[in-house]
């Protein structure tokens, strides 16, 4: 009996000893790629964390300068935020801030640099967004019509679709371009949910051009 044990063993041996054989390379190159993407991922994951951790701290010191005034420390935390971590979302957020921050300190020509990378740059599109309805308004300040066209004309989310025609309005509107001007207008006043209190000023807007939309909406809902 102990022989027929002793054969078994020896033919499941010998069996194992095949397989491994045929297949063991194939076997060990497979566990090899497996373990490596897991400490890959693994890897990944523990660098996106360290990244956005101290992209927090940069963008944290950002909003200490701007609440202490100091533009010199707002630029130069901005850029070494801008410069590690670009693609980070709290590069464009901390992006924005600065740019305010810059232009109450007097320093338009870098409020708009920063409000331009962020419009270029940032990773979220809707920060992206709110830095060319921001540079829109800055280049009218500066008088830079066309610019501001530009910043208004590229490729923006829906939901942002009121506000940047109510810039168009204003542009236009400065350029005595007065029917262009209430067509922006009243597609701002159409777009913009009735709830918001913004609504009401796109509609002084068009009342001070001697458009009333109230009266408009009436007729056309007399004509349905």
């Amino acid at each position: 009996m102990a022989t027929h044990f002793d054969l078994q063993e020896q033919e499941q041996l010998d069996q194992l000893k095949h397989f491994w054989k045929t297949w063991g390379n194939l076997i060990t190159w497979v566990l090899i790629v497996v373990m490596g993407g897991i400490a890959a991922w693994n890897g990944w994951r523990l660098w996106q964390g360290r990244q956005a951790q101290q992209a927090t701290g940069l963008a944290e010191a950002v909003e200490s300068a701007a609440q202490a005034g100091d533009a010199a420390r707002v630029q130069q935390a901005f850029e070494d935020l801008r410069s590690g971590y670009a693609g980070t979302q709290q590069a464009g957020q901390a992006g924005l801030l600065a740019a305010s921050a810059l232009l109450d300190a007097g320093k338009p020509d870098e409020a708009r640099s920063t409000l331009a990378w962020v419009a270029d740059k940032a990773s979220d599109e809707g920060l992206r967004a709110l830095a060319r309805l921001r540079l829109a308004a800055l280049l009218i300040e500066q008088k830079d019509y066309d610019g501001a066209m530009a910043q208004l004309s590229g490729s923006i989310p829906p939901e942002f679709a009121g506000l940047v025609a109510d810039r168009k309005g204003d542009v236009l509107a400065l350029q005595d371009k007065k029917a262009e001007a209430v067509e922006e207008y009243r597609k701002a006043w159409q777009a913009l949910d009735e709830r918001i209190d913004y609504r009401r000023l796109v509609e002084a807007k068009l009342n001070a051009l001697g458009v009333s939309v109230l009266a408009s909406a009436a007729g056309a809902g007399a004509a349905q």
